[in-house]
């Protein structure tokens, strides 16, 4: 994991996700979700396309990705980004 990595703006879950991989997993995804300040503007939206973020990005705070470890790195030290949660894996409610 990089040296810019702003811990600050991980959830746990992410962490803990980061600190399992192997040093050289850098090709390994993790599916998140990336909350910004503010609908992102031009600059923000380049580098969100760049990092793999796909879809329409006008007006949208919250967003999903499957990221890299090093995208996360990247994500986490922009004043743009308020916070990246792991996105978890839904089950059906248990009805008994």
């Amino acid at each position: 994991i990089g040296f810019n990595m702003d811990y600050q703006k991980l959830d746990a879950d992410l962490i803990a996700r980061l600190d399992e991989a192997p040093s050289d997993a850098n090709d390994k995804t993790h599916a998140v979700f990336i909350h910004t300040e503010a609908a992102p503007g031009p600059e923000a939206e380049s580098l969100l396309k760049q990092l793999g973020v796909g879809g329409d990005l006008a007006g949208r705070e919250v967003l999903t990705a499957n990221l890299s470890p090093s995208a996360i790195d990247q994500l986490s030290s922009q004043p743009w980004v308020r916070y990246l949660k792991l996105s978890r894996t839904l089950r059906p409610l248990d009805k008994s």
